[in-house]
């Protein structure tokens, strides 16, 4: 993108960023009841919640012998805002419900929690979003980790993207397990929640990674140019799993790889790669590619990935650790096919704003369940739907059409 054309949105941003903050006394104000709304949930309660500690190395880790769930959520798109007031009290009913009911040990949203586009939600503050989904988890009381999504920290926002990481990391905030990773590591969002055994034992290992949001001069974000995780974040990624693996040798010589998930926003291109194969073969399987669940509902069954080749996927194929990687960026896309061994999952979303069509459409809403066997081992990955009658919600769950 041109300097002088750089210069123009800068100038539009400054101008943009008086007005919002001129305003947001009286968002604020508007969306107060909100606020009220999010701290009225319950608890989630637990038999015996499971508390994590921070390890020697600064990793929060978790430590049983018994087997570990996490609930998936993504692209809440909480907006903030004075027109989102509605369908934000709907998103957070619906994520209430569903961590209400799956009490899981940890909470993994795969970005866009926040979604500032100011015609649909109001306001350009995305700090109002951000901070309500936190007063709302907080008053749950579930442990949770999120990574950022390209809507959490548009070029338009108030606050930018180390400023909303260090929302989802302040230091008075009971649950969160966010960290915003290495100072030498593209992003803010990489660092690792560990399960360990009583023996100290690495049983299994959550990789959370930040995909970015937009690249090649696209910084409005609409040409759909979404950015990738960086050369320097695999590398990150491949020490570390080459580290804990040695540290479990050292306890125990005879302990094979250790098993780990990943979580990030955008998808890898191999999401596409696998579902296009299992297309071309009729749906039905390939020597490759499994299908397990769901479907690829986006317009031509794409898959919105990173415009450029990168090599995690191959990385994780050769280190032999990660099982599966979560993620969500395309809210009608919901699927789980397993991929020369790795499963890449596809999310259910929890989307009322950004798709307009969603606030009365519902196939597509809900979480995604991970479960871990008593030796760390991934057992099931289930798509859920928020609009099965276990999930009670504390206010009325409105009516959709299940579209599919």
């Amino acid at each position: 993108m041109s300097g002088f054309i750089m210069t123009i949105l800068e100038f539009v941003m400054s101008i943009i960023t008086t007005i919002s903050l001129t305003f947001t006394p009286i968002t604020e104000t508007i969306i107060k009841d909100n606020y009220d709304y999010a701290k009225s949930f319950d608890k989630v309660v637990y038999e015996q919640q499971l508390v994590p500690e921070l390890d020697e190395d600064g990793c929060w880790t978790f430590t049983t012998d018994g087997e570990f769930k996490v609930v998936q959520l993504t692209d809440v798109h909480i907006g903030g805002g004075a027109f989102s007031v509605n369908k934000d009290k709907k998103a957070m009913n619906a994520v209430a419900a569903m961590l209400t009911y799956e009490k899981p040990d940890l909470v993994v949203i795969t970005g866009d929690m926040a979604y500032p586009v100011p015609f649909q939600a109001g306001t350009f503050n995305n700090s109002l979003s951000t901070q309500m989904l936190i007063d709302l988890l907080e008053q749950l009381g579930v442990y949770y980790a999120v990574v950022l999504g390209n809507h959490d920290s548009e070029f338009y926002g108030t606050h930018d993207r180390e400023a909303i990481a260090d929302l989802w990391g302040a230091e008075d905030l009971n649950y969160s397990l966010f960290q915003k990773g290495p100072e030498d590591v593209d992003g803010y969002g990489n660092y690792i929640i560990k399960v360990k055994n009583s023996q100290g034992i690495v049983k299994n290992a959550f990789f959370l990674l930040d995909s970015h949001d937009y690249t090649d001069g696209d910084v409005l974000g609409i040409q759909w140019k979404y950015d990738n995780i960086h050369e320097n974040q695999i590398e990150w990624y491949k020490n570390n799993v080459l580290a804990i693996d040695a540290a479990n040798k050292a306890i125990d010589a005879s302990y094979p790889m250790f098993e780990s998930l990943a979580f990030f926003h955008i998808p890898l291109e191999e999401y596409g790669i696998a579902w296009d194969e299992f297309k071309a073969n009729g749906y039905k399987d390939t020597e490759n590619v499994k299908y397990k669940d769901g479907y690829f509902h986006e317009d031509g069954e794409e898959s919105y990935c990173g415009i450029y080749p990168e090599n995690f996927f191959e990385t994780m194929l050769e280190l032999g650790s990660t099982k599966a990687t979560f993620c969500g960026h395309d809210h009608i896309n919901n699927a789980i096919l397993e991929y020369k061994g790795i499963n890449l999952v596809y999310g259910m979303s929890v989307d009322y704003l950004a798709y307009t069509e969603l606030n009365e459409q519902g196939a597509q809403r809900g979480c995604t369940v991970i479960e871990l066997d008593a030796d760390g081992k991934l057992e099931e990955i289930t798509l859920e739907n928020y609009y099965q009658d276990k999930y009670e919600s504390k206010y009325e769950k409105e009516s959709v059409t299940m579209q599919w």
